[in-house]
């Protein structure tokens, strides 16, 4: 009798846990049918403005505009010194603020030290790639001239075509409200597998449309083409050896003279290796989970961190309570930031004694290998950290990311000190005082202040340009 009461309670438990699933997937597939043939008014294609996309759908675009509340854009370089010293000779290093909300992309490439103001450039240092994955713009103007056309060029001669933040048009087609890929780079990396991302279903698109931007990619070639490095898998490793064979650098670091490798957000790649990755779990499933007002269901658009919701995103799934969730995440985040840190402090240590080599005739042949580690290590540092998510998408994984780095770090260091036997320096090295951001930036050689200056003057040129052609 016991038994078969137990029974009972399991297959009752199970059919509940089932039909919220049922629920779930009925209601995604009615807002995609609502979206599809309920518009109030006609928008045209490539519309970037958000705001006319409002009128069809208030509650979408009502909740997207919070993406721009409890933006802190806390000066990351200030709170952790060591980044600077792993960037030096890169833009990171002058510049580096926590992530905002979707609706700053613009204004976020405009201000940033890190795109520059150089006197001697009439359009600014970097190219119109970079305005890539910051406005529904760019798949218009792409579509008028042309992805290669597109990415030539700096990146301030752009400035006047992309002027509407991140939203609508990036993931939507204006006619249908299906999802759609806007950015060709992502089309390419699947044709370059041989994969049809034409016939990926529903849930995959649903993180497939995040994926045009949120993964890791660079700039190719003198048309400075954005391309993904996926061709032989998306693993750390796998993209390590793709730009090994490419002979691909993003700089040349200012102190060890490295040729540097510099992660951008390789969420996806990351994902992929979590189990909720492997489970077919969604970035929208998390990050915009469905919302309820006036008795209306609908996809939230205020992209940001399930903490902030878990009611709507993780309880959907999981049953413990919210306090117990945000525990087990932070216990997570906190494993990964104290291996992290770990890995900083190997790197820093490992460049200061690489230009201690350098200064005491350390020739190109003995650098070789000890360069290569360099590389290596801060490559998956930063493929562990950059992503932001890296702790919790996939933490398996991005421990033993930072394991790697550290081990490669500290043979590089191994290296060094047999270099310096060979070389009669004294050992142990007395390393640079770079413990604060300050310090940091004037032993790289950065003047922050003439470079806030120039970027200023700059902007008062360039932004009326911009706002005269819009």
């Amino acid at each position: 009798m016991k038994r078969d009461k137990l029974i009972f309670i399991v297959f009752g438990i199970a059919a509940i846990v089932v039909g919220l699933l049922a629920s779930s997937v009925v209601d995604r597939k009615y807002e995609v049918t609502v979206q599809k043939i309920s518009p109030m008014g006609e928008i045209k294609d490539f519309e970037a403005d958000n705001s006319k996309w409002a009128k069809n759908f208030p509650l979408q675009y009502e909740s997207y505009l919070k993406t721009r509340d409890g933006a802190s854009k806390s000066d990351q370089l200030e709170q952790d010194p060591a980044l600077v010293i792993l960037w030096a000779g890169y833009g990171f290093s002058k510049d580096y603020n926590a992530p905002a909300g979707h609706a700053y992309a613009i204004e976020d490439i405009q201000n940033t030290l890190r795109t520059g103001a150089p006197k001697t450039a009439k359009d600014g240092p970097m190219p119109n790639t970079c305005w890539t994955c910051k406005s529904p713009d760019v798949p218009r103007v792409m579509a008028e001239i042309g992805p290669e056309a597109f990415y030539k060029g700096k990146w301030a001669s752009r400035g006047h075509e992309v002027t509407n933040a991140i939203g609508c048009a990036d993931c939507h087609d204006a006619k249908t409200m299906e999802l759609t890929i806007t950015r060709p780079a992502l089309i390419e990396a699947f044709d370059r597998r041989g994969l049809d991302i034409n016939k990926v279903s529903y849930q995959e698109k649903r993180t497939l449309v995040c994926a045009q931007c949120h993964v890791e990619y660079y700039f190719k070639g003198k048309g400075k083409y954005l391309t993904f490095p996926w061709d032989k898998g998306l693993g750390v490793e796998d993209m390590e050896k793709y730009y090994d064979e490419a002979a691909f650098k993003d700089w040349t670091h200012k102190l060890s003279k490295a040729p540097m490798l510099k992660a951008q957000h390789p969420g996806y790649e990351l994902w992929q290796k979590g189990i909720h990755g492997k489970r077919g779990v969604s970035c929208v499933d998390c990050h915009m989970p469905y919302a309820a007002k006036g008795g209306v269901k609908f996809t939230d658009h205020h992209a940001r961190s399930p903490l902030e919701n878990v009611n709507n995103s993780c309880q959907t799934c999981h049953r413990q309570s919210e306090e117990e969730l945000i525990s087990n995440v932070n216990s997570l985040k906190k494993t990964v930031k104290d291996l992290k840190v770990k890995a900083e402090e190997s790197l820093v240590r490992t460049h200061l004694e690489a230009e201690h080599a350098w200064k005491n005739g350390a020739k190109k042949e003995d650098m070789k290998e000890i360069l290569t580690l360099i590389r290596h290590s801060q490559w998956r540092w930063d493929m562990a950290v950059a992503s932001h998510g890296g702790y919790f998408h996939a933490p398996e994984e991005t421990l033993r990311v930072l394991g790697t780095s550290i081990e490669k770090s500290k043979n590089a260091q191994i290296l060094l000190e047999r270099l310096f036997g060979k070389l009669g320096v004294a050992t142990p090295i007395k390393l640079a005082d770079v413990s604060s951001k300050k310090k940091a930036q004037k032993y790289i050689g950065l003047d922050i202040e003439k470079l806030k200056k120039e970027k200023e003057e700059f902007k008062k040129v360039q932004v009326k340009k911009w706002m005269k052609k819009k």
